[in-house]
């Protein structure tokens, strides 16, 4: 019985750990965290105003005007590697707008990397 229970023991360390639903948003640049993709709107090419937006269940948000094409083979409820790569500086008190996040789907393995608004601090 000590045998079963000690290659039980050993077979669950070789089990990565299971990713969590919604990590909260990284604060510091580098940091990573395991979310999902809630929801991605992609545009037609040639529309007036068209680009590509993601929000992801942890309340992280990316957005272009550009279209992005990493994004468009993702789909709702992907598990992502979400990451903060830049902090915006000199920022009026109150407007925290311009923080970028990498962003890499495990189900596709394709990365894209995009600003959490359409405008950096300060600007419109």
């Amino acid at each position: 019985m000590k045998t079963l229970v000690a290659l039980a023991l050993a077979f669950a360390t070789l089990i990565p750990a299971l990713p969590a639903e919604a990590g909260p948003l990284p604060k510091v640049v580098g940091q990573c965290t395991t979310t999902k993709i809630k929801t991605i709107e992609t545009r037609l090419e040639g529309v007036a105003d068209s680009g590509d937006a993601v929000e992801y269940a942890n309340k992280g948000y990316g957005v272009s005007y550009d279209q992005v094409p990493e994004l468009h083979t993702a789909k709702a409820g992907d598990s992502v590697k979400l990451c903060l790569t830049s902090l915006p500086e000199n920022c009026p008190a109150g407007d925290d707008r311009g923080k970028v996040y990498k962003a890499t789907d495990m189900r596709t393995h394709k990365s894209w990397e995009l600003p959490d608004a359409e405008h950096m601090c300060g600007g419109a």
